[in-house]
């Protein structure tokens, strides 16, 4: 390398030189392998990239046990798994397992796993006699040897501290409502609904940037574990200390009862966007687009992240009031789209590109959570 000398005398490089292909960040150790959950995703990840998808088998033997065969050296290389999470969600984990674990007693200089839709997020709360599933997850992920994941849209955003290593939650908001203003016609007569009072902290954040008014459903029989019986149901022992004075023992507390469904807004005329981050069981969603039909809603729209989209869910959405369905492709639904017309598809592999490009050239991930605040 050329060197200059400045007026003090010291050495420093030409301004105008560049830098040796050493101090450039190289590309060459990429290593972007998947499993059998989205091969597509990963693919479109790969070409965004400008790398080749590496080599990586993964099938099952006749005894179902998975078995992972990495074909090029990954040591000393910077190795992406792409796997994510869908209705065959243990071989999935199992297989990011394993993959995980053979890289790093391959020598892989880090192990990043690119997770678009964590699975068993669901499961981040105590249960009657249960456990905190994602809990038990995040600690399998980080002893197979993952140092960083990059996820979207977990279902709550406290499963991060559950992680021993960095987590990134990434956000699919900015595509979904760049479709409302593009796709949806005259969405300015919209409004965004909030399909229970849960999510209307999401509905608000979507209301407040694209400058609509908000709904609420309340009523709605939500999927609560605390309504399932588990046996627990004979009475304490009565106190024999008066420093509990109270006649019949501990009292019970009273068993909610759910108000009729009702919508808390006004939607006639109008049309309604109803945002969540997962959609799997959608009779909650048909019920709630009846609900919004009868109050005068002209067209009904539901937005999310996650499209599981599990048992009949493609016959009940045709049948049902709503219009449209709009999901990324976090989770392949190819087959589902098949079976119903309604539903749409967002691409967001451009997004996870772009993370796994920062974090390899050690860029800033800021841009990524720009604007993004406590309630997204």
């Amino acid at each position: 390398m050329l060197l200059s000398r400045n007026k003090l005398g010291s050495i420093r490089p030409a301004k105008h030189l560049k830098l040796d292909s050493m101090d450039a960040p190289a590309t060459s150790d990429i290593v972007i392998i998947n499993g059998n959950s989205h091969p597509d995703l990963a693919n479109l990840i790969a070409n965004r990239l400008g790398v080749a998808n590496g080599g990586c088998a993964v099938y099952h033997k006749t005894n179902r046990e998975t078995m992972v065969e990495i074909g090029d050296s990954v040591r000393g290389k910077d190795i992406y798994i792409i796997q994510t999470g869908t209705k065959d969600v243990n071989n999935n984990i199992m297989e990011l397992l394993i993959m995980a674990y053979a890289c790093k007693t391959s020598s892989a200089k880090s192990i990043v796993g690119v997770i678009p839709y964590l699975p068993y997020s669901k499961q981040c709360k105590m249960r009657k006699r249960g456990c905190i599933v994602s809990k038990l997850l995040a600690k399998m992920m980080c002893t197979s040897g993952l140092s960083h994941i990059i996820t979207m849209d977990l279902h709550q955003k406290e499963i991060q501290g559950f992680f021993d290593c960095p987590v990134d939650n990434l956000r699919a908001s900015p595509f979904l409502l760049q479709y409302i203003q593009e796709s949806i016609p005259d969405y300015r007569n919209s409004v965004i609904v909030a399909r229970n009072p849960g999510s209307a902290k999401k509905a608000t954040s979507y209301a407040e940037r694209l400058r609509l008014g908000i709904a609420v459903i309340h009523g709605e029989q939500k999927e609560s574990e605390a309504d399932e019986v588990d046996g627990r149901n004979s009475p304490p022992t009565l106190p024999k200390s008066r420093t509990m004075d109270v006649s019949g023992g501990v009292p019970i507390h009273p068993a909610k009862e759910k108000p009729p469904i009702n919508v808390v807004g006004d939607v006639g005329g109008r049309i309604a966007i109803m945002v969540d981050d997962l959609i799997d069981d959608v009779q909650s969603f048909v019920a709630a687009a009846e609900v919004l039909k009868d109050r005068g809603a002209y067209k009904i729209y539901v937005l999310a992240t996650h499209g599981l989209l599990s048992q009949d869910a493609p016959r009940l959405i045709e049948d049902s009031a709503i219009d449209v369905v709009v999901v990324t492709n976090t989770i392949p639904h190819e087959i589902q789209k098949m079976q119903c017309h309604k539903i749409k598809t967002i691409d967001i592999s451009i997004l996870l590109a772009e993370a796994i490009r920062r974090i390899h050239n050690k860029e800033s991930m800021s841009y990524l959570f720009k604007n993004v605040t406590l309630e997204d």
